[in-house]
């Protein structure tokens, strides 16, 4: 593997293991942000969780690479509306810093980002 994709395959399954741990340390933030249509907003953030530590963890293995990049991707799309409905009732993880709007609304096309990213270890 190239340096670059090596250091970029580090980046992200550090960042999903760390926001994954983030999610049973500090679920509240990520309570905030679920929709409210969803039901069990806790269990939905802890399985989220999970499912991040799990992804990043598996791609680090060579043979579970591919099945953790698609897994990623298919969470990333699960926890788009989350990113709209923080956009549409102005929710910030911590009530106390509110997001400036432009930065919700940038975070919208970031998600395609993330699942590019992710992507790029599917093969």
């Amino acid at each position: 593997m190239p340096p670059l994709k090596f250091a970029a395959l580090l980046l992200l399954s550090v960042a999903m293991i760390a926001i994954g741990v983030l999610h049973f340390v500090r679920p509240r933030p990520f309570v905030r942000i679920v929709p409210k249509f969803l039901p069990a907003p806790l269990a939905l953030v802890y399985i989220s969780g999970f499912f991040e530590v799990l992804g990043g963890v598996g791609l680090l293995i060579p043979g579970t690479r591919p099945w953790a990049a698609w897994g990623l991707i298919a969470l990333y799309v699960a926890v788009f509306p989350a990113n709209i409905y923080m956009l549409t009732h102005n929710i910030s993880l911590n009530p106390k810093k509110p997001i400036p709007r432009w930065a919700l609304w940038a975070r919208l096309p970031f998600q395609l980002v993330f699942i590019a990213w992710a992507y790029w270890f599917t093969a």
